[in-house]
């Protein structure tokens, strides 16, 4: 009886035997297409058999179970992989401010505008009776109306640095003169950071209090448009090496041009030269100076040139605004204004000239002219009671003398030309004494001719009388 109820479920095991065989037969016969799909729909088949009963093996593996992982992959969609992107890259302190200065948070941006247009955001702002006040209390009202709305603003200017130990930002666009929307720096911001006057400083303002009549800068944020940490690596002016001047200005722009091409080849100018122009009255020196400015803005533009016209006519000083590039600074103190202004704006000038060249920047002056600045601190230094010859006093040239004793070429990078006008042959005793103190400083010296000038030729070059100290280091052998 045992034996024939094993037959029977024998009998009973073999069809299901047979059935397994005949489904992995048929998987075996399908197509690899359709065997993938079925892979990734139906779940592997369970050995049944198997686990009824000891004797019937395992069976084997389908076909679909067999396949590679990646083929189940091909058909399944996915996006395509996309490189990974880079990350934005940081923006420097330069960038930001000059970002900052082309929207409407940026004192800069104001004092770049005309009357005109100041009148227009006065009225958008709402600010009344805008139309009798000048263009810096114009500036004033509505830089308090913009940060009352906004709750910041930005400031940028020349640091002057007053005896009583804190300082002023003031802006080039009025010549460094003092104006109500200059920014305030206190003692304690100037000792932070070692400030010197002609650092160029920019940062958060706010707006004046009850009892203050100015802006105050609230944050440093650049100065010279690096991080303020860098400015204690750099070397003070006066403690750099002073060399010769050895890389050569190239002046020539155009074929039609003569004056910078003479002056190429008859008195060639280097960066770090010290250089001379002696004029008499209407020789063509301020014409002269126009073509050197566009002549070396054209084929330098990095470097950073600054125009001082000192005891100057107005219609002089518009004139050069107008012939020269945009990126020129045209700084000026004309004749109408007193002596103490023209030293202070002299002053301003050298010592920004002075903090860009420890920064290791190349940096050109055209001053027009040296005499007139000597006879402004002839007549605003104390008298020392020796006179020399002319009238003028033994104290007076030293000033005059330190601006243009500057000039100079730095060993590990930097430079400071400074081409100065002086005045000869105008019947004063005293324009030939100064030009005597100056004679032998400079290293270059171009003289232009009056009777060149009665002759109508003009560039009235001297060419026997001018030439350059050194100039083997210039020209190429």
């Amino acid at each position: 009886m045992p034996r024939v109820k094993a037959s029977e479920d024998q009998q009973q095991e073999t069809p299901r035997k047979k059935r397994s065989y005949t489904k992995r037969k048929k998987n075996e016969q399908s197509e690899p297409a359709e065997t993938v799909e079925s892979s990734s729909q139906a779940p592997a088949p369970q050995p049944v058999a198997a686990e009824q009963s000891g004797n019937v093996r395992e069976p084997e593996p389908a076909v679909q179970d067999l396949q590679p992982e990646p083929a189940v992959a091909v058909e399944t969609t996915c996006e395509p992989v996309t490189p990974r992107e880079e990350a934005p890259k940081e923006e420097s302190i330069h960038e930001k401010y000059e970002r900052i200065k082309r929207g409407n948070l940026h004192l800069t941006e104001l004092q770049n505008l005309d009357v005109t247009e100041l009148h227009r955001i006065a009225k958008e702002e709402g600010i009344t009776e805008y139309m009798a006040l000048a263009k810096q209390d114009l500036i004033f009202k509505i830089l308090k109306e913009r940060i009352r709305q906004n709750g910041l603003m930005y400031g940028e200017g020349v640091l002057e640095v007053l005896p009583d130990g804190y300082g002023f930002l003031r802006s080039p666009n009025y010549s460094y003169l003092s104006s109500p929307d200059d920014v305030y720096v206190s003692p304690s911001q100037i000792r932070r950071f070692g400030l010197r006057t002609g650092n160029i400083i920019s940062g958060q303002i706010r707006p004046p209090k009850e009892n203050e009549k100015y802006f105050a800068l609230l944050r440093v944020e650049a100065i010279n448009y690096q991080e303020p940490e860098k400015l204690t690596e750099k070397v003070v002016f006066r403690d750099l090496t002073p060399l010769h001047a050895e890389e050569r200005f190239i002046l020539e722009t155009t074929q039609d041009e003569m004056s910078t091409r003479i002056m190429d080849l008859i008195t060639p100018i280097g960066k770090g030269q010290r250089a001379l122009i002696v004029a008499p009255p209407r020789t063509g020196k301020t014409v002269l100076l126009q073509k050197l400015a566009n002549a070396i803005s054209t084929n330098y533009p990095e470097v950073r040139m600054i125009v001082l016209l000192i005891d100057e006519r107005p219609e002089e000083v518009t004139d050069f605004k107008r012939k020269v590039a945009k990126d020129v600074e045209v700084i000026s103190s004309t004749f109408d204004e007193p002596t103490a202004r023209h030293c202070q704006v002299s002053e301003m000038v050298i010592e920004k000239a002075k903090r860009m060249v420890e920064y290791g920047e190349d940096v050109v002056i055209l001053l027009d002219s040296i005499t007139r600045l000597a006879r402004a601190y002839n007549t605003e230094m104390p008298h020392s009671g020796k006179i020399l010859t002319g009238g003028v006093d033994a104290n007076a040239m030293q000033m005059p003398k330190r601006f243009f004793g500057a000039a100079r070429n730095i060993e590990n990078g930097g430079s400071l030309t400074i081409l100065a006008t002086a005045l000869i042959d105008t019947g004063s005793k005293m324009d030939e004494v100064i030009f005597e103190e100056f004679k032998a400083t400079g290293n270059m010296e171009l003289h232009l001719d009056r009777r060149l000038v009665e002759k109508r030729i003009f560039p009235a070059i001297d060419i026997s009388k001018s030439g350059t100290r050194r100039e083997e280091l210039l020209l190429d052998r």
